[in-house]
């Protein structure tokens, strides 16, 4: 099954001062900016776009529950997640669970922008927060 690179989430403490440094620095471009309130997100993100590649910012808005929150004090801001584009989310899955690499159900959703994702136990990533996700609108 194909898979292919399809963003960088960075969890962040000052929004507006990444956004000047993927801007100023790496001559980024703001792409959306939006605040999600869901369970299991509870965060503000900034999506930029640095040569092409997609890079989201995510600021926690909920210290107690956003897991954004959890890992910066857990292991400080940096680099939270590496998302992997697929052709199909189903069959991802299902290929997964034949290779005994569990997923964190509880993560499985559509955002605004339509994309469908999961997030990989880090049990079974060597510790990495991996995303699986496709786009099935798009196709």
């Amino acid at each position: 099954m194909k898979k292919e690179l399809d963003h960088i989430g960075i969890a962040v403490r000052d929004l507006e001062e990444s956004i000047n440094f993927y801007k100023n620095v790496l001559s980024g471009v703001l792409l959306d900016r939006y605040r999600s309130e869901d369970k299991g997100v509870e965060s503000e993100v900034a999506i930029m776009e640095v040569s092409g590649n997609r890079i989201e910012l995510l600021l926690p808005t909920n210290n107690t529950t956003s897991p954004i929150a959890r890992f910066i004090k857990q292991k400080g801001k940096g680099v939270h997640h590496i998302a992997y584009r697929v052709d199909n989310l189903d069959n991802a899955i299902k290929d997964l669970e034949m290779k005994k690499i569990r997923v964190m159900e509880e993560t499985l959703r559509i955002n605004k922008h339509g994309r469908r994702l999961i997030y990989l136990n880090p049990a079974d990533t060597e510790g990495t927060i991996i995303e699986y996700c496709d786009y099935p609108n798009m196709n």
